[in-house]
């Protein structure tokens, strides 16, 4: 009960900050920006004065699935931006471009970021389970199964690093893109108070995943000291 306790709040807080996101986003989805550029275009425009020029931009399925791959180099765009107008779209497909941006000036977080990725995959699909393992074996009177709790938590302290890492990469690449849209004129006035507001939006969802892995982390570390205590 005391586990499920301590994480409501993480769940709570995740779904809000899906909601919001959502929201902001389906807000100014519905306003055109006053220079009726399609999010391909405001990203292609970026890259090319930005002098990148071996990153394509390209669709891809999906509903704010936008990304960056640097190994593909290049920047692809949901449905809902690759071709459309909105202010939405325009702040979306700049933010995707400073990603670009950190990859070009080698911005040591996203490097650090991306050396985490495969251990942050495994250590959320599995290192609950592995915990769960060492729990049982511990129970049964393992030796072994303290080693097992403690590999499991390890797996997903690489997780909750990447997430932690991940803040700094997603704010530092909406402030580039705001400052580019805004250098370049591709919004004007009042439009990049809206840009601002659909990326603060976007960037509470990794501030809210990354409190929620926080949680799960200590909910493994009472699980810990728990069965130390039995």
């Amino acid at each position: 009960m005391t586990y499920l306790l301590l994480m409501v709040p993480g769940m709570l807080l995740m779904a809000w900050a899906q909601w919001h996101v959502k929201g902001t986003y389906y807000r100014y989805a519905e306003v055109a920006s006053s220079l009726g550029m399609t999010g391909a275009e405001v990203a292609q425009s970026i890259l090319q004065n930005m002098g990148v020029n071996d990153v394509i931009v390209e669709p891809v399925p999906g509903e704010l699935s936008d990304h960056y791959d640097p190994s593909a180099r290049a920047v692809r765009l949901s449905e809902g931006v690759y071709g459309s107008t909105s202010l939405s779209a325009a702040a979306i497909a700049a933010h995707e471009c400073g990603h670009v941006l950190q990859d070009v000036n080698h911005y040591f977080p996203m490097n650090i970021r991306a050396s985490l990725v495969p251990f942050a995959n495994f250590g959320s699909q599995f290192s609950t389970m592995i915990v769960m393992i060492g729990v049982g074996l511990a129970s049964s009177g393992a030796a072994l199964g303290n080693v097992v709790i403690n590999v499991g938590i390890a797996l997903f302290l690489a997780a909750v690093l990447f997430h932690v890492v991940t803040l700094p990469v997603e704010f530092d690449a909406s402030r580039r893109a705001l400052k580019i849209i805004n250098d370049l004129g591709i919004l004007q006035g009042d439009e990049n108070k809206a840009a601002k507001r659909v990326l603060s939006a976007a960037a509470f969802t990794y501030v809210a995943t990354t409190i929620y892995y926080v949680l799960q982390l200590i909910q493994l570390l009472m699980m810990r000291r728990r069965n130390a205590n039995y």
